[in-house]
C-alpha cells in the first residue's frame, strides 16, 4: 500500500502541518491502522479506501486516538490524488458525514466542512491556569475549546502546562486573537495533549470554529486565518450558513510503500 507525508496549509516544503496519508488497497483492522498512525508519529494519518466511483472511504488517527473531524489530513489526502490524476470534485464518507473538495487554480484546494460554532461559557476548572493566558472570551464548540485573548502577541507568547492542559475535557483548545498588526484577520494556536497532539502546527478542523466566530467579529465572511506555530500556516475561510470552505496549499514531502 501507498504513503506519503505531505505538509498542509502550506506552499512551501518543512511548514505547515505534516500528514500521512496511506491509500490502502483492501479494509484492514481499526488496531493495524491506529498502529501505523503511532508509527508515523504525525499529528494525524488518513486512510483512505475505494477509489473511483463514489465517495471514498476516509478516515483519521492521531498518534493515540481515532478522530471525527480532521482538515490538514483532508487537506493532504486531496493533493495526493490530484497528484495521481483525480480531477475535480471529490468526496470522501467520513465519521463527520460526507465532505468535499475542489482543486482550483494555482493548487489551491478547497474543502467543504461543517461549521462548528462555539456557545460562550465560563472557562472550565483548571484551563486558565494550564494555558497560562487572560481570556477575554471562552466558548465551547463540538469537540474544542476557543479561548480568545488581547492580541496576537499573547497567542504566540502561550506557554501552556501540557500535564494541566490535558486533564481539561475537550479534545482541544483554541487560542486566538485578533490579527491586528499582522497580515491575517486572526490568528490562532491549536493544543490537543489529550488527544495525543500537544500542539498541533495547522489546523483545519479548528478553523471550523474559528470561521463562524470571526466572521460574526468582524463582519465578513471571506477571512484569512495565521496558525502561528513554530512550523506556521494559512487557512482561508469563507462562512456559508452551516458550512465553512477552508483552502490552502499543500506539498508532497515524500512517498512510498508499506511492507506490512
Amino acid at each position: 500500500m501507498r504513503i506519503f507525508t505531505v505538509d498542509s496549509f502550506t506552499d512551501r516544503p518543512f511548514r505547515g502541518n505534516p500528514a500521512a496519508v496511506c491509500l490502502l488497497d483492501e479494509t484492514v483492522p481499526d488496531e493495524w491502522m491506529q498502529a501505523v498512525a503511532a508509527e508515523m508519529r504525525h499529528s494525524e494519518t488518513a486512510f483512505v479506501l475505494g477509489r473511483g466511483e463514489g465517495p471514498c472511504s476516509l478516515r483519521w488517527f492521531t498518534p493515540a486516538v481515532e478522530v471525527a473531524l480532521c482538515g490538514h489530513a483532508t487537506l493532504a489526502t486531496a493533493h495526493v490524488l490530484y497528484s495521481l490524476g483525480e480531477s475535480g470534485r471529490l468526496e470522501f464518507e467520513t465519521k463527520s458525514g460526507i465532505l468535499a473538495t475542489e482543486q482550483a487554480d494555482g493548487g489551491l484546494i478547497a474543502m467543504d466542512f461543517p461549521a462548528k460554532r462555539a456557545a460562550q461559557c465560563p472557562p472550565p476548572d483548571g484551563l486558565v491556569e494550564a494555558l497560562g493566558v487572560t481570556p477575554v472570551w471562552t466558548g465551547r464548540s463540538e469537540f474544542d475549546l476557543l479561548v480568545e485573548v488581547g492580541s496576537a502577541d499573547e497567542v504566540r507568547a502561550a506557554e501552556p502546562d501540557m500535564a494541566r492542559l490535558a486533564e481539561v475535557e475537550a479534545r482541544g483548545v483554541i487560542v486566538t486573537a485578533s490579527g491586528e498588526g499582522t497580515s491575517a484577520d486572526y490568528v490562532s494556536r491549536f493544543f490537543g495533549p489529550r488527544v495525543g497532539v500537544p500542539e498541533d502546527p495547522v489546523t483545519g478542523s479548528a478553523h471550523c470554529v474559528l470561521a463562524p466566530h470571526w466572521s460574526a467579529r468582524l463582519g465578513r465572511d471571506a477571512l484569512v486565518g495565521e496558525q502561528v506555530s513554530r512550523r506556521g500556516g494559512t487557512v482561508r475561510t469563507t462562512l456559508r450558513g452551516d458550512r465553512v470552505e477552508l483552502a490552502g496549499h499543500a506539498v508532497t514531502i515524500w512517498s512510498g510503500e508499506l511492507e506490512v
